[in-house]
């Protein structure tokens, strides 16, 4: 018998993971009616206790998902305030931030990999930010070359990605090899109950490289 933590995490799976149905053409819709789904399935399970127990899961569950949703979770998008991007950096588990200025077409390729990167990762916050409007942000954390990507975990600036150079150095570089970078700086997660698997793309000559550098050290807390 399925107990109801493999429920709830069946219906986190299905809610968070662009892969686990077809495209939606309604995601609020969907919401309910998977929710309407496995909130039948516990009702109708044999045993009470576990009815209970997994109704009350399933609830605080939704509220969660749908808070994190609320906050941006689930797409890429950018923000316009200073202090929200603080506040999101600083208070999300991880944060991917994008700086980008609109002249530079390689803040644009970037821009299209992390928007296709961004819906695959739910528990990670994705966000482009335009130098010009965060000035106080682009001092303080020494952003100098562009496309700058700062992975926050934590409230901490773990590892940045300059540029392409960690990417294979082209502007044709692979999706997938940037997931790969961002996977092994630990700023994303595949989720273990999802039944996608990671997409292994990039050239191995690419992913050897990533796999064997050691990235630099750039903790850096905002709040220091």
């Amino acid at each position: 018998m399925e107990s109801s933590n493999a429920k709830v995490n069946n219906l986190t799976t299905r809610l968070t993971d662009p892969y686990a149905s077809n495209i939606r053409s309604d995601p609020e819709e969907d919401d309910e009616k998977l929710f309407a789904q496995l909130e039948a399935e516990i009702e109708n399970d044999d045993n009470a206790a576990l009815r209970e127990r997994g109704m009350d899961q399933l609830k605080l569950e939704m509220e969660r998902l749908q808070n994190m949703k609320a906050s941006g979770h689930g797409r890429y998008e950018e923000l316009t305030d200073e202090k929200d991007v603080v506040r999101a950096s600083a208070h999300e588990p991880r944060c991917v931030v994008h700086f980008y200025h609109t002249k530079f077409r390689r803040c644009e390729i970037m821009d299209k990999h992390l928007a296709r990167i961004a819906p695959k990762y739910f528990g990670t916050r994705f966000i482009r930010v335009f130098v010009e409007n965060v000035p106080w942000l682009v001092e303080k954390l020494g952003v100098k070359v562009l496309p700058c990507v700062i992975c926050f975990i934590d409230g901490v600036s773990k590892a940045r990605i300059i540029g392409f150079e960690d990417l294979g150095n082209s502007d044709d570089f692979e999706t997938a090899t940037l997931e790969w970078k961002l996977l092994h700086i630990g700023v994303i997660e595949k989720a273990e109950a999802s039944g996608s698997q990671f997409v292994y793309g990039a050239r191995p000559a690419v992913r050897q490289q990533i796999r064997g550098r050691d990235d630099e050290d750039f903790d850096f807390d905002l709040d220091d």
